[in-house]
């Protein structure tokens, strides 16, 4: 065990939570469950592997709830590990953790980790691996910033550091949960792009510090942004499935380079192209069709 504190922002996620928390608990000091009133055996499951469950309101992002659990959880670790509840470490991962993070210099305040992502119980090797994650980091040193999409964790003082092993990725619901959510995700990641482009909502992160890997996926996206509609997802899509071999993963590594990589974000642009077509380039009229059509504030 290592002093360490895990956070896992939660809703309904029984058929997760086991195994997050199974993966972190034998290396963990804490594991601090952030729940936004599940409707199902998630906080039963959590508090009988001994997890601490707090319950906060969603206020439509993942920065504001994990800031929330910055703000009031009462931790008393050095460090803190964010995962999601479909998300577990690799033992290989838990091994590196345990040797080298007591070992680190005190100017090391963020270390980056390796996503592995599992797609229909296949791992998607070519076209997207490794992503290099900031998701460990020394407390108070750091926290997420507020962004609708693509949120990252930021340092304000020190360096990151890049662990070799990898957190695995794997969500275990259905291809119709899988399109549902990500339906769900399409409007956030449009006000995104239209904040690149327009300055919809301002700049809030100020002065951040982007670990080297999350500043190289910001430069990519200010540039996919600036390019024309519909054919910047196209684009993509050729970019990871034949470029980066996404084609060698087999009808799996089809489907998710298909879906994750062009679907939504066509899926992404005709939601920009339609509140074009109604608002034009006007930010303020964007910013009321977005909270009438949509229920989001994006001023808050």
């Amino acid at each position: 065990m290592c002093d360490l504190t895990v956070i896992i922002l939660t809703y309904n996620e029984e058929i997760h939570i086991k195994r997050c928390i199974e993966s972190v608990r034998d290396i963990a000091k804490d594991i601090f469950i952030v729940d936004c009133f599940s409707t199902d055996k998630t906080i039963e499951i959590a508090e009988s592997l001994g997890a601490k469950v707090f319950q906060n309101k969603w206020e439509g992002n993942q920065a504001k709830q994990f800031n929330w659990a910055l703000d009031h959880l009462e931790l008393k670790s050095d460090w803190v590990l964010w995962l999601a509840a479909d998300e577990y470490l690799l033992p290989e991962l838990k091994n590196e953790i345990l040797l080298k993070i007591e070992m680190l210099p005190k100017n090391a305040t963020g270390i980056t980790l390796n996503r592995r992502i599992i797609f229909l119980n296949k791992w998607i090797k070519n076209g997207i691996y490794p992503s290099k994650i900031l998701r460990l980091f020394r407390y108070k040193k750091a926290r997420c910033e507020q962004r609708w999409m693509d949120e990252h964790i930021v340092i304000f003082q020190g360096e990151t550091v890049e662990f070799e092993n990898d957190f695995v990725d794997h969500n275990l619901n259905n291809l119709s949960w899988w399109i549902t959510k990500h339906n769900g995700y399409a409007i956030r990641e449009a006000i995104d792009l239209l904040d690149i482009e327009l300055g919809l909502i301002g700049n809030k992160n100020n002065n951040v510090k982007l670990s080297p890997q999350a500043e190289s996926k910001r430069k990519k996206k200010i540039k996919y942004a600036n390019q024309p509609l519909f054919v910047r997802s196209f684009l993509y899509f050729l970019y990871r499935y034949i470029f980066k071999l996404g084609f060698l993963e087999g009808k799996e590594g089809f489907l998710w380079h298909f879906l994750q990589g062009w679907w939504y974000r066509t899926l992404v642009d005709a939601i920009i192209f339609e509140i074009k077509m109604k608002c034009g380039n006007d930010k303020e009229k964007i910013k009321n069709y977005i909270l009438k059509e949509y229920g989001i504030d994006v001023s808050k």
